[in-house]
């Protein structure tokens, strides 16, 4: 199915099938590929032919919505709504801050009757007796559907949006009419304004060089800003599915930046955004030519004989299994390890598990499996939808309805700029992370020529995940401590998978979690942890002390003789966008 917006297949059709196995499973009926439960009781009165206990659930909860129906209705009879709402929006919901909302009973119904309606339809996924990973997926597309269905996306039921159309004398509207044109050209819906940021400009400012590269990745080395800096470098092996830059977007919120002012030598992976020419590339083609080579060349630079290593999320994934590798190689060439916001056990995926199934990681096998690129684009489209309240509705309020222009911010600015995946690497990943789960598995898989055993990676690691990670569920990220060997730290930051990482020290804000008990159970852990106010980086700067060697003095050039400097950072390859050629 095509979309002028770029909606993956897996959207559109989990749409569909979340529907019929809801309604499959509400009717007493088996779900093919589903587990429902067999009827536990046999109501007297039934609301369906099978006399399902699921029909019992739902007959309680279609009472109370029609009570509550009614209670609003009479409100509304007797003397308007004034007075404590029948039902009230969750704290923080923005959709209905606009005065009309509550002090016009017309609004004010409309608004309460949608809470209700919203409130029925998420109880309803929860009647049927499906097993956790059908439930799940109901739970993501109801969700879906009851955004989408809310009055303040409609021109003709946001009294904003009325209201600023009066006054223009339509101007809004036409406006908003142009914009929606323009992102139908563009193919995606604009989330901030680009024209706003330039890459090396204003974000990816961090004074350094690009000292090697080849097919697959830049490797930035960055300029220090102390007299002396630790002997063993920091490498960082960033997500390939993002930019580098959302660790390095304005000098007072870089995490690349506080690691130099802290005495490190940073060397960065700058992955290229693939084109046609890079279709062929494999989940270890990025795990050899990139992560590897990443630590070999920092290594050789800064004549050591370890370094140091962090991933972030996809990223910490992959140099988790380049480490493996490592290991099974008899490689000691690192020193410790960190990862960001990483999965190695995929159990619980959260909710980018709902998109992934047998058939589709099939289809997707069949089409770009051996050849192709997966566009960024869909994958855009996908991270937008698991925040579509954040990222997707009030853009298309602001765009279309009002015809603003969308403000600037850099972090959406680094959001919307959407990055390719070669299809054999990402259909390998799918299936071996996603679908099966085979890397926490010793030995299950072969990655370039070595067995992956996580257990072998005999490495000091610090351990970071967000409470409220909706890409990277916390409980997710704390069985990494279970699955890599040596001693590991972990630590749990509030807020979220990107918020919570970006969390300059400066600014001294959000908190995290040190402390508890690392067992098998991430719920004892966090019982017995401490909070501590302000930001993880300190606490972890902290933590790599004793790995980082002996001080020496500040390097005056980038690079070495066989290294040389190639370019600037932030290099050519972070520039390329999705659909552009490299």
């Amino acid at each position: 199915m095509n979309s002028p917006f770029n909606v993956p297949d897996e959207y559109t059709q989990g749409f569909i099938k979340a529907g019929q196995t809801l309604m499959q499973a509400l009717m007493g009926g088996q779900v093919v590929g589903v587990s429902v439960a067999p009827p536990a009781t046999q109501p007297t009165a039934p609301l369906n032919p099978t006399g399902s206990a699921p029909a019992v659930q739902l007959a309680q909860l279609q009472l109370g919505y029609l009570q509550q129906q009614m209670a609003l209705w009479s409100r509304m009879m007797v003397g308007g709504l004034a007075g404590e709402p029948v039902v009230a929006a969750e704290r923080g919901d923005r959709r209905f801050h606009a005065g009309e909302w509550r002090d016009n009973p017309l609004y004010s119904l409309l608004k309460q009757s949608y809470l209700l309606n919203s409130r029925f339809l998420t109880d309803l996924v929860e009647a049927p007796d499906l097993d956790d990973a059908t439930r799940h997926r109901l739970r993501f597309y109801m969700r879906q559907f009851i955004d989408a269905m809310s009055p303040a996306n409609s021109a003709v039921t946001n009294p904003d949006v009325i209201r600023l159309a009066i006054e223009s004398k339509g101007a809004s509207l036409r406006a908003g009419f142009e914009n929606l044109q323009a992102d139908l050209r563009k193919g995606g819906l604009t989330i901030t304004d680009e024209a706003a940021f330039e890459i090396g400009r204003n974000v990816a400012t961090s004074e350094g060089a690009v000292v090697f590269e080849n097919e697959l990745m830049q490797l930035i080395q960055y300029a220090p800003l102390t007299e002396t800096v630790a002997s063993r470098p920091l490498v960082i092996v960033p997500p390939c599915i993002n930019k580098f830059y959302i660790l390095d977007l304005q000098p007072d919120n870089s995490f690349v930046r506080h690691a130099v002012q802290q005495g490190q030598t940073v060397f960065l992976v700058s992955w290229r955004n693939p084109d046609a020419s890079a279709a062929h590339l494999t989940w270890d083609d990025y795990v050899e030519q990139g992560a590897i080579k990443a630590l070999a060349v920092a290594r050789e630079i800064a004549g050591v004989d370890q370094v140091n290593a962090l991933g972030w999320c996809v990223g910490g994934t992959l140099l988790s299994t380049a480490l493996a590798v490592l290991a099974a190689r008899g490689d000691p060439s690192v020193a410790s390890l960190t990862l960001l916001t990483t999965m190695l056990d995929f159990r619980d995926p959260g909710d980018l598990g709902v998109f992934i199934d047998e058939a589709g990681v099939r289809a997707r096998e069949a089409a770009i499996g051996r050849g192709g690129i997966y566009p960024g684009s869909e994958l855009g489209f996908v991270f937008q939808t698991l925040r579509a309240n954040d990222l997707i509705w009030p853009n298309v309020i602001n765009n279309y309805l009002k015809g603003k222009a969308p403000e600037a911010f850099d972090l959406l600015f680094w959001n919307a700029d959407s990055t390719n995946l070669p299809g054999p690497m990402y259909a390998w990943y799918l299936r071996n992370m996603y679908l099966e789960n085979n890397l926490i598995v010793a030995d299950r898989l072969t990655v370039c020529g070595e067995a992956v055993n996580l257990g072998r990676i005999d490495l000091p690691s610090y351990v970071l995940a967000t409470q409220e990670d909706h890409i990277v569920p916390w409980r997710s990220a704390y069985q990494t401590t279970q699955q890599v060997g040596g001693r590991s730290c972990f630590v749990l930051g509030a807020s979220g998978h990107i918020a919570g990482v970006i969390n300059p020290a400066s600014k001294n804000k959000r908190s995290y979690w040190t402390g508890g008990q690392q067992g098998p159970d991430a719920q004892a852990w966090l019982a017995g942890a401490t909070e501590t106010p302000g930001s993880w980086w300190t606490h972890w700067i902290q933590w790599l002390r004793p790995f980082e060697g002996k001080p020496v003095a500040a390097r005056s050039k980038l690079g070495n003789r066989k290294y040389r400097v190639i370019e600037p950072a932030p290099g050519r390859y972070v520039q390329v966008r999705a659909g552009q050629s490299s």
